[in-house]
């Protein structure tokens, strides 16, 4: 299946507030490995994008990447902004100041082994 899709965010704060708080956008876990990415955002979207062009076109140490072969997760606003008075505003006066924050944060499930 291939994403190149925007997800709106349930709870989101406005991001040209200095000290707003960050909320969890996505959650990526590997039940063979263990390991977890979970990307937290002051943005009200998150782009997903699944490799959907890569089909043998770029090498990497391991030889040529598949299709889907790889995971985009951009945190942003939605495309269209300033078409649509009900999405969030990305205008930006002289005056105002601008705070955006995107953490990526890598763990490893205790209760899983790492299998190599």
């Amino acid at each position: 299946m291939s994403y190149d899709h925007n997800f709106v965010l349930d709870a989101y704060a406005a991001d040209t507030l200095i000290g707003v708080a960050r909320v969890l956008a996505a959650r990526l876990y590997d039940p063979t490995s263990g390991r977890i990415l979970e990307v937290s955002t002051t943005k009200p979207g998150i782009q997903v994008y699944t490799g959907n062009k890569m089909d043998q076109v770029i090498t990497g140490k391991g030889g040529a990447y598949a299709r889907h072969a790889g995971i985009a997760l951009e945190t942003q606003h939605f495309l269209g902004t300033p078409n649509q008075p009900a999405f969030p505003t990305t205008i930006l006066r002289p005056w105002e100041g601008y705070f955006s924050e995107t953490m990526f944060c890598f763990f490893v499930d205790s209760d899983s082994q790492l299998r190599t």
